[in-house]
């Protein structure tokens, strides 16, 4: 390597038309010709329109996005906005797959189509696969299969670290929508594998830890992930009663601020309630299921959990030129209502370079999880004879 290496290019727009948005991004990535182009839209915007218009101006690259509950960029945190980022082709290569009819999910050929990805980048990586390969995963977020996708996509991928996120619609709960090299679709997930001669580090932080007060799910459904019984007694009035929440404040924000977490070898992970039902019963973002036992969570400082995560991904990486990031929606309700908390959080993204959307889920690994940010940091391209 030369030293040379053209940077990662991002860019925000705010404007309001999909093509006039589209206009502004491409400004601001500056002439370039990308490996690939990956964005992310409020839902307001035309997902199908957005993409096209990327994917005419750069008809050589591979273009990938999805909507949102929120858009990170270097404006902060925004709503109804259009952010993304270019990846230059000396310094990357990226292969992808899309993984169809997930409400009919195909085990066995979502498995061949990611043996199939490997392949084709060990073919044209720009490095050697092992140890300078990350994986990103963009689902569906209402779905509700994110567990499935990922118990066949992370048993081939080897030891390549794995995150994502789960697409939304602004709190909508209706349709949310990933595009794919000229595809608009639900009902899908998209796997992208990124080979890169820079530095990087996956990473997963949330600010929760596990309290005293426990729970078992005695009445669910797996397949619609609600509970209609905790402890033997409705849900939703056993849920407030143990968090110390009045019945009639359950709603997003007390969801946000009073998550529950399961303890999955040896470490515990947030599982975050999506809505509460006419019938008092719970709506969950992950998997769950009669048995299971949460452990009603406890918030830590979220400003300055974030600040030491940032800390050690420069010890790791040194100044980031991109971190693309994944954070949870409840996060983002969370942070927001305290506008000093939120300057503080959009001034850290701001700082290291984020670029990213605000989630209905986070892949990590081999989990699917709530109420986390989660990422890859990537440093500046690497000179010649560094490892």
């Amino acid at each position: 390597m030369t030293g040379q290496e053209q940077q990662i290019a991002s860019g925000v727009s705010v404007k309001d038309g999909a093509e006039q948005a589209v206009a502004e991004l491409i400004s601001c990535f500056g002439v370039m010709a990308p490996e690939a182009v990956l964005f992310f839209c409020s839902s307001h915007y035309d997902i199908a329109r957005v993409g096209a218009a990327l994917s005419r101006r750069y008809p050589q690259a591979q273009v990938i996005g999805c909507t949102t509950a929120g858009e990170i960029n270097a404006r902060g945190c925004l709503d109804r906005s259009l952010c993304g980022f270019a990846l230059p082709g000396d310094s990357f290569s990226l292969a992808s797959t899309l993984l169809p009819n997930l409400s009919r999910f195909d085990m066995k050929l979502a498995r061949g189509l990611v043996t199939e990805l490997h392949t084709d980048l060990a073919v044209r990586g720009v490095a050697p696969v092992s140890g300078h390969t990350f994986a990103f995963l963009l689902v569906d977020g209402l779905s509700g299969v994110e567990e499935i996708v990922l118990s066949a996509v992370h048993g081939e991928i080897g030891d390549i670290p794995l995150f994502g996120g789960s697409a939304a619609d602004d709190l909508r709960f209706s349709k949310t929508l990933i595009y794919y090299n000229g595809q608009t679709r639900e009902d899908v997930a998209v796997l992208c594998m990124i080979n890169t001669t820079c530095p990087f580090k996956v990473f997963r932080t949330q600010h929760f830890v596990a309290g005293e007060r426990k729970m078992v799910i005695t009445e669910a459904d797996i397949a619609t992930r609600n509970v209609s019984e905790i402890n033997g007694v409705s849900a939703g009035m056993e849920y407030a009663r143990l968090v110390g929440i009045q019945y009639d404040r359950l709603d997003p924000m007390t969801f946000a601020s009073h998550p529950v977490m399961v303890r999955v070898g040896g470490a515990y992970y947030v599982r975050s309630i999506r809505q509460l039902a006419e019938d008092d019963s719970l709506t969950f973002f992950c998997a769950i299921g009669e048995g299971i036992v949460l452990t009603v969570a406890e918030g830590v400082d979220l400003v300055e959990n974030l600040s030491q995560t940032f800390a050690e991904i420069r010890d790791h990486v040194g100044e980031p030129q991109l971190v693309i990031g994944c954070d949870c929606v409840f996060r983002r309700l969370e942070y927001m209502q305290d506008p000093e908390v939120a300057k503080r959080v959009e001034g850290l993204f701001q700082a290291n370079r984020v670029i990213g959307f605000n989630t209905y889920g986070e892949q990590f690994g081999g989990m699917h999880v709530n109420q986390t940010f989660t990422g890859v940091a990537i440093g500046a391209p690497q000179s010649e004879g560094t490892d």
